[in-house]
């Protein structure tokens, strides 16, 4: 039913996928101060250039894939990132109530993101 729309699934695939990376990458320029706090307090040596580093995977590979280009690259990329960064973030076995809920929730999004990555992986392959 679709096949005649291929590109411009995988075209709003991308969009979506590297686009929520590339604005997450952007708020957290905003947030430095206290995501840099946060990385260090949960034990992360040179928090600081970590946090940089994160955010110019997210801004740059965030815009590859949404640009089609290098996009199987730049989405194995973005799971090495998250199978980082949602352990430190999302760390629900430290909470209970609703921060538990709300870590959990943040855990399974990036669960599932790592899925959409991995179908553009397959894809470009």
């Amino acid at each position: 039913m679709f096949a005649n729309f291929e590109n411009e699934i995988l075209l709003a695939a991308r969009l979506l996928l590297g686009g929520a990376f590339v604005f997450a990458g952007l708020r957290n320029i905003q947030n430095q101060a206290f995501l840099t706090q946060l990385m260090a307090a949960r034990g992360v040596p040179l928090a600081g250039l970590a946090l940089w580093v994160g955010i110019v995977v997210q801004i740059v590979a965030g815009a590859l894939v949404m640009a089609g280009v290098w996009t199987a690259p730049a989405a194995a990329c973005l799971i090495v990132f998250l199978i980082v960064a949602t352990p430190m973030f999302h760390n629900f076995w430290d909470h209970k109530g609703p921060e538990r809920a709300a870590r959990i929730n943040g855990f399974v999004g990036n669960v599932a993101l790592t899925g959409g990555f991995l179908t553009l992986v397959a894809q470009s392959l």
